[in-house]
């Protein structure tokens, strides 16, 4: 029996281990400033600094808000008032060569500024409007979507 507690635990902690590598945040709130929400699993939450973003995360900031976000790679957004953005995709493995960044910006304003990953693999950044698909080729840009 006690043979069988051990295996039960052990494969049990193996799975935990997965699953949080599977749910590993990409990003941390480095400012807020005003009202924010964050949009996880079809809940709403209330972020803090040092909070941290996840992958399919969607931002929503209110009137007069801004906030600023730190990703793994070191490449920094900084959302505008009145934004709705969401993290579609986040890979920075630079050890395997894999990278791909993509955000979809449905409305708002946000100021994106390029880390390692903008360095490595500037082909694997890409940014989405409502209208346009922005290919990021340099390193600080403006983008607003009405």
């Amino acid at each position: 029996m006690k043979n069988l507690v051990t295996l039960f635990s052990l494969i049990m902690f193996g799975y935990t281990g997965i699953c949080n590598a599977e749910v590993e945040h990409v990003a941390f709130f480095k400012n807020i400033k005003g009202d924010l929400a964050v949009i996880r699993n079809q809940s709403e939450m209330t972020p803090q600094v040092g909070g941290h973003i996840f992958k399919s995360d969607v931002i929503v900031s209110g009137a007069n808000t801004t906030c600023g976000i730190a990703f793994k790679d070191g490449t920094l957004l900084t959302i505008g008032a009145s934004s709705e953005v969401e993290i579609s995709q986040y890979v920075f493995e630079p050890q395997e060569e894999k990278y791909d960044f993509s955000l979809y910006l449905k409305k708002g304003s946000a100021i994106y500024s390029s880390g390692k990953l903008g360095k490595l693999s500037p082909e694997s950044i890409k940014v989405n409007t409502p209208k346009a698909a922005i290919g990021v080729r340099g390193t600080r840009f403006i983008v607003k979507a009405d």
